[in-house]
């Protein structure tokens, strides 16, 4: 049984800059992390939005600065944000920011060192779907919901899942490991409820825009010692882009607001101009909410196609749908006029196939296997050079997800896409 959490360093946020570690010398959980795609140097400047933020309602327009909110939150805002930087009930020390000039191989050294005792990390492979040749300018996308931490510890019920393995000072470890041993360009989140004290602070140190849009009732704050409320979470490194507009919405269903959320941002690629949409979302889970997840689908898919012009502008959607393929908000994003396609098909040996899982876990009603999770883009504007393959079961063992080797109940998926140089058609 993995040992506690006592023996592991403390959070990464207490410490002022990465040094000695006051572990001792187990055997590391791996030789050497895998890397891929080293950032250039110019990714590791400071941006502006990557300050410490205080845990007020003003926390909220520091943190969307640029961007507009089109739903209404109502009264409850301020209740909301009223622990963002910590938990509820609980005393925190300050946490001091990390150093400027914040470094994306330290960052992962510090995880590797935190994390020396646990299993070794799940490795997985790039699979090329386009030549090599066309991939010096691919933009690296991550989809991933991470579990939020109120969430995994208090209400989810991961019945094989060790309690020490969600504690989030060292969880945390492991989600940013597998953000930035990939290293993308372009990262969309859901369930995040660490993120004035964690994401915005390690990636904006680091050279990404950060922008978060909470959900309006969200359900980590019905447990005890949240963090404030989860939502969906939208960053991309300024050395690539620059924000040219930003629009977070609250996804209606029959002209009624719902608690699900989505971000759109046009963002303007620095070495060639063009503009691209980027848009994350988390539509309602469980079953029996098929007509709603549908509603909220065509609200998200009217705004994207304004933000758009049509087809003007490239898309890239991520997020998680909580519908599998066969569901109809699935079928609106394949069918719809903006010319989508799924990026993870392109694992399947004829390309026309979802990945079988996206999600596996074991809950008290049962083992849970599901596809949920989808990278969409303009086919006609963009083309995929490469997707991250998905972990087999035996990688992902007996207990399912979330364990001491991977931090969600939701596989991370990432992949390589690039501007065509002549989109073939435009309608």
């Amino acid at each position: 049984m993995y040992p506690g959490s006592a023996r592991l360093c403390s959070a990464l946020l207490q410490l002022p800059a990465f040094g000695a570690s006051p572990l001792g010398s187990p055997v590391r959980r791996s030789a050497q992390l895998r890397r891929f795609s080293p950032a250039p140097a110019s990714c590791h400047t400071v941006c502006g939005d990557g300050m410490s933020v205080k845990p007020t309602a003003a926390a909220a327009a520091a943190a969307t600065s640029s961007s507009r909110t089109v739903s209404s939150m109502g009264s409850s805002t301020s209740r909301l944000y009223s622990a963002l930087a910590q938990p509820v009930g609980r005393a925190q020390p300050e946490q001091p920011a990390l150093s400027a000039g914040g470094d994306a191989d330290g960052v992962l050294r510090e995880c590797e060192e935190a994390l020396r005792d646990r299993p070794p990390r799940v490795h997985r492979h790039f699979i090329a779907v386009e030549a090599a040749a066309q991939q010096h300018h691919s933009i690296r996308v991550m989809q991933w919901n991470i579990l939020a931490q109120a969430l995994g510890e208090g209400k989810d019920s991961f019945v094989r899942c060790p309690p020490d393995a969600l504690i989030w000072a060292e969880r945390k470890y492991l989600i940013l490991e597998e953000i930035l041993t990939y290293r993308p360009d372009i990262v969309c989140l859901q369930e995040v409820d660490h993120y004035f004290d964690t994401f915005q602070p390690v990636l904006g140190s680091l050279g990404y825009h950060c922008t978060f849009q909470p959900k309006p009732r969200s359900p980590c704050l019905d447990v005890e010692h949240n963090n404030g409320p989860d939502g969906c979470a939208l960053f991309f490194r300024r050395d690539r882009f620059e924000l040219a507009g930003s629009v977070g919405l609250q996804l209606a269903a029959a002209a009624l607001d719902t608690n699900q959320v989505a971000l759109v941002q046009t963002l303007r690629c620095r070495a060639s101009g063009r503009r691209l949409c980027v848009a994350v979302t988390h539509l309602k889970a469980c079953c029996g909410w098929e007509r709603l997840r549908s509603a909220q689908g065509a609200h998200l898919l009217r705004a994207l196609e304004d933000t758009a012009q049509g087809t003007s502008v490239p898309l890239l959607v991520c997020g998680d749908f909580n519908a599998e393929p066969c569901e109809d908000v699935y079928r609106r994003f394949a069918t719809s006029g903006l010319n989508l396609d799924s990026a993870c098909k392109l694992l399947s040996a004829d390309g026309q196939t979802e990945p079988p899982y996206t999600t596996w876990k074991i809950r008290p009603s049962g083992e849970v296997c599901h596809t949920l999770d989808y990278i969409w883009y303009s086919r006609h504007a963009l083309r995929v050079n490469s997707v991250l393959d998905l972990p087999t079961e035996a990688q992902i063992g007996p207990n399912r997800l979330p364990s001491y080797n991977y931090p969600s109940d939701h596989l991370s998926l990432v992949c390589d896409v690039s501007f065509r140089e002549e989109p073939d058609r435009l309608l």
